[in-house]
């Protein structure tokens, strides 16, 4: 079987996606959550809403002491 590829192709800096459940977007980031805390969460916009909340309220109490 001979080789059809040509010299220029550089196979080295491909990168490959996986299909399905554990395929990963390129450029974002994941982050699993554990199984009892993601039963609190439907979805990825409730969990930001939650931190940004946690976030707001550490940083009023920061600026109160």
């Amino acid at each position: 079987m001979e080789d059809e590829l040509r010299d220029e192709y550089d196979l080295q800096s491909l990168k490959v996606r996986r299909m399905g459940v554990k395929r990963k977007k390129f450029g974002d980031t994941i982050i699993k959550l554990d199984s009892d805390v993601a039963d609190f969460f439907p979805n990825a916009e409730s969990v930001n809403e939650a931190l940004r909340f946690l976030i707001r309220i550490t940083k009023d109490n920061q600026a109160k002491v």
